[in-house]
C-alpha cells in the first residue's frame, strides 16, 4: 500500500511538472522503430554505465558464435566478481543458456566466459564490441570489458549512444526473446540453475517489453528498458538514476499520452502525379512516425526523380516542419509484355 501512495504521488508530480524533478543523471526517451528522439537530457554526456554493458555483449555473441555451441567453463571464471551465475570451471554449457544468465542474472562470470569462448579470443571480443559501437553510431562510447565492473577496466557511454544500442539490438528476435524473459532454468553436468529477470520493470509494469539494469557504486544505478503501447514501441536509457523503474514507468506513461504513430505514407494507397514521369510508379515500404497531435497538419512530402531510366527512379522525402524525417524509394513498374498467340510464337520460332 505505502509503494502505491508513493508511486501515485511520484506520477502526479511529473505530469503536472514534467521532468523537473527527475534525478537521473542522463536521460533518453527514443522511438524504437524511427529513432526519434522524444525527450533527452544531457543525452550527450559520458558515463561509467555499469552492467547494461552486457546488452552489448549479447549482440556479439549473438552475431559471432553458434547459439547451440557447448562450452567447458574456464578458470576465467574465477576471475569474476560481484553479481554471477555462479557457473564452475569444468562445467559444460550452451552460449544459448550463457545468454539467459547474462541478461536475466547479470552473470559477469558469463560475460568473461562468453568472451573467452570467442575463436580469436577476449580481446578480439572487446574490438569488436567497440566496432559495433562504431558501425551503429555510438560515437562517445568505449568498451573495455565484457561486464561493465569498473574498479580495473572501465566502460563509457551515453544515454544517447545505449538508446542507439537498444535499438539496434531490439531488430534481433532472439535478444528480444531473452531480454523480456521473467525466469528461466537450467540444468547442466553438475547443477541445476533456476535464474530471475534482475529487470524488476518487467513485472511491476505491464507495458515493459525488455530491458537491462546495471549498478556499480561509481556509475549509480543505470538502466535500458524497451515497452510498448499499441503500436508505438519506446526505449529509455537513464543512467546514474537512484529511482530507475520510477522514472521509467512514469516517462513511458507519459510519452505513451502524448505521442501516437501516425502512418504518414501508405504503400497501398499513394497517388503519384502522372505529370512528374511517364511511367506506372510504386514504393514498397509505408512510413510511419511518432508525432504529437499538433505536428501532424506539420506534415510534408515531396517527391525526387533523379533517374527515369532506372528501376528506382527517385525517392519521397518527408518533412516535419522543415526537418527532414524520412526517404522512401520510388520504384517503376516494369511494362507487361503482351502474351504472343500460338501463330505469333510459331512465325518467331521460323523467321
Amino acid at each position: 500500500m505505502k509503494k502505491n501512495i508513493i508511486l501515485t504521488l511520484f506520477l502526479t508530480i511529473i505530469f503536472l511538472f514534467p521532468f523537473k524533478v527527475l534525478a537521473a543523471s542522463e536521460i533518453v526517451v527514443m522511438d524504437l522503430d524511427s529513432g526519434r528522439v522524444l525527450y533527452e537530457k544531457n543525452a550527450h554526456e559520458k558515463r561509467l554505465i555499469a552492467s547494461i554493458t552486457k546488452i552489448m555483449t549479447a549482440i556479439i555473441t549473438l552475431e559471432n558464435i553458434f547459439l547451440d555451441k557447448e562450452i567447458i567453463v574456464g578458470e576465467e571464471v574465477l576471475k569474476s566478481y560481484g553479481t554471477n551465475t555462479y557457473i564452475e570451471v569444468g562445467e559444460k554449457i550452451k552460449v544459448k543458456d550463457l545468454l539467459y544468465g547474462l541478461l536475466l542474472r547479470s552473470g559477469n562470470d558469463a560475460a568473461l566466459t562468453l568472451s573467452y569462448n570467442l575463436k580469436e579470443g577476449p580481446e578480439t571480443f572487446i574490438n569488436l564490441m567497440n566496432q559495433k559501437a562504431k558501425e551503429i553510431g555510438m560515437t562517445n562510447t568505449t568498451f573495455e570489458n565484457p561486464h561493465g565492473l569498473d574498479e580495473e577496466t572501465k566502460n563509457y557511454s551515453t544515454a544517447y549512444d545505449m538508446a542507439l544500442l537498444s535499438r539496434y539490438v531490439n531488430k534481433n528476435k532472439i535478444y528480444q526473446t531473452i531480454s523480456k524473459t521473467k525466469k528461466y532454468t537450467l540444468k547442466t553436468n553438475k547443477k541445476s540453475y533456476i535464474w530471475y529477470n534482475r529487470n524488476k520493470l518487467l513485472s511491476t509494469y505491464e507495458k515493459c517489453t525488455g530491458g537491462k539494469n546495471g549498478y556499480t557504486p561509481s556509475a549509480g544505478k543505470t538502466l535500458v528498458s524497451t515497452a510498448s503501447n499499441e503500436d508505438l514501441n519506446l526505449t529509455i536509457v537513464t543512467l546514474n538514476d537512484p529511482n530507475i523503474y520510477e522514472t521509467h514507468e512514469s516517462l513511458y506513461e507519459y510519452y505513451f499520452s502524448k505521442y501516437k504513430k501516425y502512418t504518414i505514407i501508405d504503400k497501398d494507397n499513394f497517388i503519384f502525379d502522372k505529370s512528374l514521369i511517364d511511367k506506372e510508379l510504386y514504393i514498397k515500404d509505408s512510413f510511419s512516425y511518432p508525432l504529437l497531435e499538433e505536428e501532424i497538419d506539420k506534415i510534408k512530402t515531396k517527391i525526387e526523380i533523379s533517374n527515369k531510366k532506372s528501376k528506382r527512379v527517385g525517392e519521397i522525402i518527408v518533412y516535419l516542419i522543415d526537418e527532414e524525417i524520412g526517404r522512401i524509394p520510388v520504384y517503376s513498374k516494369e511494362p507487361q509484355k503482351k502474351e504472343l498467340s500460338f501463330f505469333e510464337k510459331i512465325m518467331n520460332w521460323i523467321f
